[in-house]
């Protein structure tokens, strides 16, 4: 030991850095250890242990918070056995049913433990059986030594509280003046809190604070400070001091000597190196636990590992994390230490939940949650309830730890409870759901006694909640404050399963069952809650006296929690179900005591929806909500019905409906003794006796409970889901969500759903559907006791549509029930008594008398419902037995009592038939009145013939069915007479087509290939001397704002098209590269390189506005959005954002239409002037003029007689003029392309448009939308434009640089090469730019129309001819033709791929590669020219065949594209050499580098697994390139490029434009130009970005078996890649629509708090 502080001390160096220091420790410390424990050279001794040992069959795997864990549905003993990714991976369960989410952390892999799994405990890495390695006795013995010493001073300075004194054999003989100041993590103050404080107190920088920060909040402390003890006071007042400034509580912050700390430090790494040892071999790990467990010396104190247990609260999260991992991998590796382990924990169990309540951090980090490593397991649990009791244990930490909560009547009060403590609190109860969670096979005399001990402590539990909380109306006003109730259900909420799971135990062992019913029924007698206030009256109705207790619901206290009375019930039915109810000592109990309070209960549930109890506020609304709702329905409403039909079976069934009568407050209004003309109290009365029925309803009607009927758990969930599906189809999710869940978090649901429903797939949106088969319909109960008020009505609306859609009547009968067993058969006396017929006698009296206030439709509803329940019954029985068997006789009351006055039920319902006010419920009432007569038949004929009779004793049904025949009658004959007109129809058209047949042939569109075809084909021509018209029509379009309309002209007012401008690297080649900044901002080269690093997308929805209406729009959007919270993220206002008026897109620019000029003149009257080197001449000529420079070589080209170089002016003409209005939206529009699009300030560059690559599968003009199209043409006008708004001498400089290109006489010294140009984007410059050729200082003139069309033809051409050379230059694919023929064309193309490159590659596959890599070209050229010429193009451009012809047709090219070489053989052969030869050129081709191929490849977000377990595979094995701790991370999947970065954690900060953003966004700015699309793997959902500031959330395209999403793989089912989803996805990248949808997600989510998207 001293020698370990020596070498502590040495270590305690403030300049060693700390890799410096672990080396150190390892060299002085450790490695000695190693060198005693091995007795040899550690490397040597861990071979030799190596060769012994086999892989451990336990996996044992420590999770960290937020890994991916899998648990399999049907093999895991409950849901808490779990295996990690790599176990799963190599495990059977991958095929079975399982389940992924994140762990919370502080678990471990089950895998190999063989009590977890019912099946495949283990995976192929873990086998059964190994693990078997037995140390030498030597080294054992040193090992055990060793780790003995260890272990007790590790133990020791982890509890070590003294800051400035060390042990005193371990004291320093010179004690130095060095110390530390230490703070500590807690969770009452922010990242930001602790930042600041630390700034203020020990002046260091913002970035070392935030370093502190985060290594306080990972390791629980951290030193800021070391010196001597003043200094390190000063900044400890300092930091307390200014933290308190912040919060109300202090930062915690100690000073420590620096030996202490060096102490503790190296007592922290000692735990590391002990989870290495024990890694080694099963016999260290069992040395370890021999010693860790050893009982001390001293009786008094516990051993090692109890004495780290106990001080766990107190220690700093990274000790604790240290501890934690050594037990995990240490004593819940071995089963005999496991057991003894759990022996301590249960010992101090109560003393660490205590120290856990008073801690402030998380339950993952305490010691208290290794409970579930303990109690999940069966045998243990059961060891420990035996021996320890451990039941009681548990119920006793909590009752002490709600002790203060308790009133003066022993029941709990929790007004002004603590939230965090009682939440600390309600988790024990899991642990006692965990002990609980298997029950036993077999039963010992021991076992029974522990647990019924412990089952009589948790009964005392339950009597401190019986009756807690109550309510009393409130009369007059409203509750002055809203009592405290959220803690009574949490607590009945966390008590839910473990009252189902006592029942469970109970009901495997008939003796424990009576004894636990007994036990309950005792302790339900001594409850003294909401007692009687006064005596035992009698109550007359009917000649029957009931003598009961007055007690009025809406007067007195009452309670709604009676976890007794419940329990009661539930083991009453358990008693019955299993036959031990014979063995009952006394069964005659007071059952109308035991219904009174579920009865209260229901009242008020009753009254509180009748609105009797409005002034008391919403809690005891949200209290009756919790009562019914599928959370808390088992063990509360269900279970209190159960309690009444209990008490239906065994009372007198008119004592029982009096009791109902008389806790409903209805008796005297029943008994006629009660009336009131205040209409208040009569709708009260009304809606009281509406929820009267309806709980009679479901006392005789709700029969599928098991013990009630004999029907299985699988029945009732197939009931339940039957009836959600009724009320419409449901998601999977949806039903979940409606189905009450068991211990082990599962529904049911699976095993039958495909029983009642069918299922219906989802699209591209949505979700996939159940409906619910027609043949499980006659099920459907419209008064299910599960409804909610709402579901009722849906279900019921539902149901009446369907059936008359298919053409039946509206009645809603009640469905057959199933018999109840025989202890419950005595409930359907009920419908046989004096006082229910006389009940339904009153209610039918007072419709039929028609007295609008005393009755509603819902009771008369009610009632008939009732009224077929009973006649179902009878005729079941009648069905069953004989008539003298069946002593049920409703219809015979029905039909006698009250007759003599014509009041009987059976007159009172052909009474009421004919009432006007009751016509929805005709079908009803008709089908009682024959269930009447189905009944009476019986009755009169018991034999198997009745039913036979039945058929002649409808009337009602027979009049049915011919009406509905009448009706299918007249339908078929109104079919026959729609058919007879269109035929008809037929014959006149017919017949006039023959009449006027001349008429017919005159068309132009009758011949098939006549004369006017072809002339027609010859228009559509878009460039050259044949270039077709332009479409003359008057383009007169409305506004969307005024609703006007106005013509497009030059000189009118401007209309513009709503426009978004945005970058975009859609079709980029290489992806990542972003262009370089310069100091005005980002370098766009005049030249668009081929790689396409990123443009420029301008998209429009088609709408169009007056300039001035879009003026005054915008100012108002921007008025009323600066007042709209975060509207900034929606919206930037300062790029010029808003959203279109009418379809709500998202804009930030307006696009200015220009109309189309019409061609006047003849073209072939200069046709013959103006050949290809005629035009390069004058070309060539006005450059070379402009630039005022001669060069006799350079215009060698153009042979002899140079032209003047004011010779192209002959064919200009004057430049159109446009208004004002136009001209100021060219400026808008030409500013926004700059600012967004370009990322650079306004200046005069070369008009740009983005060049559009359609899709190649589809057609050409034929896929394009009509809004893609008119904002196309309005985008490309506008650019035609633009240039009359900019300086025409820079224009002239850029059509220099540009055509340079192609004609290397006007080159310059920065010339690109043939490969280096994207020769779409140079076609678009020049054809835009060369009218600025045409305009002097004193001539202000344009191209004529006929100038443009032969400018546009030769420079397509030499395009063309250039871009045929480069896809030559770039290709190495040459696939072989099969079947290549010697024709023109491929001779042509061998002719030129030898004048460029070396011939060897068939001629054939030369041609067909150039036609397919310049098809794109074509495409996008086809496309620029129809919007610029308004040439209508052919129509074989509308469809997919025949496509190349025509392109070459439209744009005036021979169909051959090699002729092109032969036609202007003269002008290309001198520039093939000139291109060729470039220097660029040649180092590409000899050094083979790559170049982009042609057709490029056309981007696509990267390809998905299928299987989403691979996408968290690749994430679990993800490293944080920036950090080395374990700690969670976020693996983000770029869908772009493929790459996963580490998102929302603080080590892969980085600086974008001087501020920190996180990898996401830093990403997205270099690979999309700012736009992104991520798929968060572990949180399963897309992120979709935009800006630094913007971005949202998207369904990821995985969806499960019943085709939902799962976000945040909250449900954790298996999920597959669903193609049509990501197609949808990839559909929107590539139309540039993510900005609009992020728009659109943050207009329909109401943002509170703006979420940081720049630090993803």
């Amino acid at each position: 030991m001293i020698c370990i502080s020596y070498l502590t001390n040495e270590l305690n160096d403030p300049y060693l850095s700390p890799q410096e220091e672990e080396e150190l420790m390892q060299s002085r410390l450790l490695h000695p250890l190693e060198c005693f424990l091995f007795g040899e050279d550690p490397q040597e001794g861990l071979e030799k242990l190596k060769q012994g040992n086999t892989s451990p069959q336990l996996c044992g795997r420590v999770f960290k918070e937020g890994e991916t864990v899998y648990s399999c549905r049907d093999c895991a003993i409950d849901p808490t056995c779990v295996l990690c990714m790599d176990c799963f991976q190599d495990s059977v369960h991958k095929s079975h049913r399982y389940k992924m989410h994140a762990s919370s952390g502080g678990g471990f892999c089950d895998c190999g433990d063989v009590e977890a799994w019912k099946i495949g405990p283990c995976c192929s890495k873990h086998d059964p059986g190994a693990d078997e390695c037995v140390l030498e006795p030597e080294l054992y013995e040193r090992a055990e030594k060793l780790l003995r010493v260890l272990l007790h001073y590790v133990t020791i300075f982890l509890v070590w509280e003294e800051n400035f004194e060390l042990p005193s054999e371990l004291e320093p003989r010179q004690k130095e003046n060095a110390y530390y100041c230490v703070l500590y993590n807690d969770e009452h103050h922010s990242y930001d809190h602790v930042i600041y404080t630390l700034q203020r107190s020990v002046n260091c920088d913002q970035a070392e604070a935030q370093t502190h920060t985060a290594l306080i909040d990972k390791e629980g402390r951290r030193a800021v400070k070391r010196g001597p003890l003043r200094s390190c006071q000063q900044a400890k007042d300092l930091i307390r001091s200014n933290s308190e400034h912040i919060s109300l509580q202090p930062l915690r912050v100690e000073i420590l000597h620096a030996a202490v700390m060096a102490h503790q430090t190296f007592a922290l790494r000692l735990g590391s190196w002990f989870q290495k040892i024990v890694s080694y071999s099963a016999g260290f790990r069992q040395a370890f636990c021999q010693v860790a467990l050893e009982p001390n010396r001293d009786g008094d104190c516990p051993c090692l590992i109890s004495r780290l247990m106990l001080h766990d609260a107190r220690m700093y999260k990274g000790a604790r994390k240290i501890v934690h991992e050594l037990i995990f991998c240490s004593m819940l590796m071995e089963t005999e230490f496991k057991r003894l382990f759990a022996i301590e924990f249960t010992k101090h169990y109560k003393q660490l939940q205590k120290d856990f309540i008073n801690d402030d951090h998380e339950r993952s980090i305490s010691i208290t949650a290794l409970s579930v490593q303990i109690f999940t397991v069966p045998t243990l649990a059961r060891q420990l309830i035996e021996e320890g009791n451990v039941i009681k244990v548990v119920v006793d930490t909590v009752m002490e730890l709600l002790h203060e909560h308790l009133d003066d009547n022993n029941r709990f009060f929790f007004l002004g409870y603590n939230s965090d403590k009682f939440a600390r609190i309600q988790a024990i109860f899991n642990d006692l759901r965990y002990i609980l969670i298997s029950k036993p096979t077999v039963w010992t005399e021991e076992l029974r006694r522990q647990f019924l001990d412990g089952f009589k402590i948790f009964l005392g539990l339950l009597k401190c909640m019986q009756g807690m909380e109550e309510v009393k109306r409130q009369f007059g006003q409203h509750i002055a404050v809203e009592p405290e109730w959220e803690a009574g259900f949490s607590l009945q909420i966390q008590l839910r399963h473990i009252l189902a799971m006592f029942q469970d135990w109970c009901s495997s062992d008939d003796e424990i069952l009576l004894l636990a019913f007994k036990e309950c029924h005792k302790d339900l007698m001594q409850c003294n809650n909401q007692p009687f206030r006064r005596e035992a009256t009698d109550y007359y109705m009917c000649k029957h006296i009931l003598h009961v207790r007055p007690y009025k619901v809406s007067q007195e206290p009452v309670s709604i929690h009676l976890p007794i009375s419940r329990l009661l019930a539930g083991l009453y039915v358990l008693l019955c179900r299993t036959g031990a109810i014979e063995y009952l000592d006394n069964p005659s109990y007071d059952y109308t005591f035991l219904a009174e309070h579920p009865l209260r209960c229901v009242v008020l549930a009753a009254q509180v929806s009748a609105e009797m109890w409005r002034r008391n506020g919403l809690s005891l609304v949200s209290q009756v909500y919790y009562y019914q709702d599928v959370k808390c329905r088992d063990e509360m409403y269900d279970k209190d019905i159960l309690m009444l039909q209990i008490a239906a079976s065994k009372m007198d069934p008119n004592h029982f409906l009096m009791l109902i009568l008389l806790r409903f407050d209805l008796f005297d209004y029943f008994n006629g003794s009660s009336s009131s003309k205040d209409q208040d109290e009569q709708i009260q009365w009304n809606r009281l006796t509406e929820e009267m029925l309806y709980l009679l309803i479901i006392i005789v009607g709700e029969r599928y409970v098991p013990g009630i009927s004999q029907v299985t758990r699988e029945d009732v969930t197939m009931r339940e889901v039957v009836h959600l599906l009724c009320i419409e189809p449901m998601a999977h999710s949806s039903l979940v969500k409606g189905l009450p869940e068991n211990e082990s978090h599962e529904t049911g649901l699976e095993t039958v759903i495909t029983k009642v429903a069918t299922f219906r797939k989802p699209g591209v949106s949505g979700h996939g559907l159940y409906e619910v088969k027609k043949e499980r319909l006659v099920e459907f109960n419209p008064f299910f006791y599960h409804y909610s008020r709402s579901q009722h009505s849906k279900a019921e609306e539902s149901q009446k549509k369907r059936r008359s859609h298919e053409g039946n009547d509206k009645a809603l009968h009640p469905p057959v029930s199933p018999a109840f067993c025989p202890a419950f058969s005595n409930i359907v006396r009920l419908f046989c008594c004096d006082i229910i017929i006389h009940i339904l006698r009153r209610v039918l009296q007072r419709a039929a008398e028609d007295r609008t206030t005393h009755w509603t439709e819902a009771m008369i509803q009610r009632a008939l419902h009732l009224i077929g329940q009973a006649l179902l019954e009878e005729k079941t029985q009648l069905e069953n037995n004989t008539v003298e068997e069946v002593t049920f006789d409703f219809s015979l009351k029905a039909h006698g009592m009250g007759s003599e006055h014509g009041k009987s039920v059976f007159l009172l319902l052909l009474k009421i038939k004919t009432l006007p006010s009751l016509e929805a419920q005709k079908d009803m009432i008709k089908w009682v009145l024959q269930m009447f007569e189905i009944v009476k038949c019986l009755r009169e004929k018991s034999s198997p013939s009745a039913s036979m009779s039945v058929e002649t004793t409808k009337p009602e049904e027979s009049a049915q069915e011919k009406e509905k025949a009448e009706r299918k009658r007249k339908a078929e004959a109104a079919k026959l007479h729609r058919q007879k007109i269109m035929a008809q129809m037929s014959a006149m058209q017919k017949n006039f087509i023959e009449s006027n047949k001349m008429l017919y042939d005159n068309m132009p569109d009758s011949g098939t290939q006549g004369d006017c075809d072809m002339e027609q084909r010859e228009l559509c021509v878009a460039i050259g001397p044949h270039r077709g018209s332009t479409p003359a029509e008057r383009e007169v379009l409305t506004c969307i704002l005024c609703q006007e309309e106005q013509e497009v002209v030059a000189q009118a007012p401007a209309m513009v098209l709503t426009a978004c401008v945005q970058r975009s690297t859609v079709l980029t080649q290489c992806r990542g590269k972003i262009l370089p900044n310069t100091a005005d901002g980002p370098s766009y080269p005049l030249i668009m390189p081929p790689e396409l690093a990123v443009g420029t997308h301008t998209g429009s929805c088609g709408h169009v506005m007056h300039a001035t209406c879009w003026q005054k729009y915008f100012e108002a959007v921007q008025n009323t959005t600066r007042n709209r919270l975060h509207a900034e993220l929606i919206i930037d206002l300062e790029n010029g954002e808003y959203l279109c008026p009418l379809c709500k897109s998202l804009c930030n620019t307006v696009v200015p239409l220009i109309p189309l000029e019409p061609l006047i003149e003849n073209a072939e009257i200069i046709g013959q002037h103006l050949t290809m080197p005629r035009w390069i001449q004058i070309l060539s000529a006005r450059i070379k003029g402009l630039n005022d420079s001669a060069d006799g070589d350079k215009m060698a080209l153009c042979g002899e007689g140079q032209p003047d170089f004011r010779s192209i002016l002959s064919y200009g003409v004057q430049e159109p003029k446009f208004s004002d209005s136009i001209a100021d939206m060219l400026v808008v529009c030409a500013t926004t392309v700059h600012r967004v699009g370009l990322q650079t300030s306004p200046n005069e560059l070369c008009p740009r448009v983005m060049c559009l690559h359609p899709e190649e599968e589809k057609s050409l003009f034929g896929a394009l939308q009509n809004r893609q199209l008119a904002g196309l043409k309005a985008i490309v006008q506008f650019s035609a434009s633009q240039r009359l708004k900019s300086s025409q001498a820079i224009i002239q400089r850029h059509f220099t640089d540009m055509v340079g290109v192609l004609l290397p006489v006007l080159s310059r010294k920065n010339t690109p090469s043939l490969l280096e140009v994207d020769f779409f984007h140079l076609l678009v410059g020049l054809v835009l730019s060369i009218p600025s050729l045409y305009q002097e200082e004193a001539v202000d003139l344009q191209p004529s129309a006929v100038s443009s069309a032969y400018n546009h033809m030769h420079i397509l051409h030499l395009v063309t001819i250039a871009h045929m050379v480069q896809v030559l230059l770039t290709s190495t694919d040459f696939n072989p033709v099969a079947g290549g023929e010697e024709t023109e064309e491929v001779r042509a193309a061998a002719e030129l791929y030898n004048t460029v490159l070396i011939p060897d590659v068939p001629a054939c596959s030369v041609a067909e590669r150039v036609k397919r890599g310049i098809e794109p070209f074509l495409r996008c050229a086809a496309l620029f020219f129809n919007c610029l010429t308004g040439v209508q193009p052919p129509e074989e451009l509308f469809s997919t065949s025949g496509e190349m012809g025509a392109l070459c047709s439209y744009l005036a090219l021979p169909s051959n594209v090699f002729q092109l070489f032969q036609e202007h053989r003269d002008t290309v052969n001198p520039l093939l050499p000139r291109w060729c030869g470039s220097s660029a050129i040649t180092k590409a081709l000899k050094d083979k580098t790559q170049t982009v191929r042609y057709p490029r490849v056309r981007n696509r977000l990267i390809d998905l697994p299928d299987d989403y377990s691979a996408l968290l595979n690749q994430a679990s094995h993800f490293q944080c390139p920036k950090s080395t701790d374990d700690e969670r991370k976020h693996p983000t999947l770029c869908l772009f490029c493929g790459t996963m970065l580490c998102s929302q954690s603080s080590c892969c900060l980085s600086q974008l434009d001087g501020e920190d953003v996180g990898a996401c966004t830093a990403h997205a700015a270099t690979c999309g130009a700012g736009v992104g699309m991520f798929l968060r793997i572990r949180e399963c959902e897309i992120i979709l970005m935009a800006s630094k500031t913007r971005g949202s959330t998207y369904p990821a395209p995985y969806l499960d078996d019943y085709g939902e999403t799962d976000p945040h793989l909250v449900r954790g089912n298996p999920l597959h890649l669903c193609p049509e989803r990501y197609r949808k996805l990839n559909q929107l990248w590539q139309q540039h629509c993510i900005l609009e949808e992020i728009a659109r997600s943050l207009e329909v989510v109401n943002v509170m708090f703006a979420f940081e998207w720049q630090m993803l």
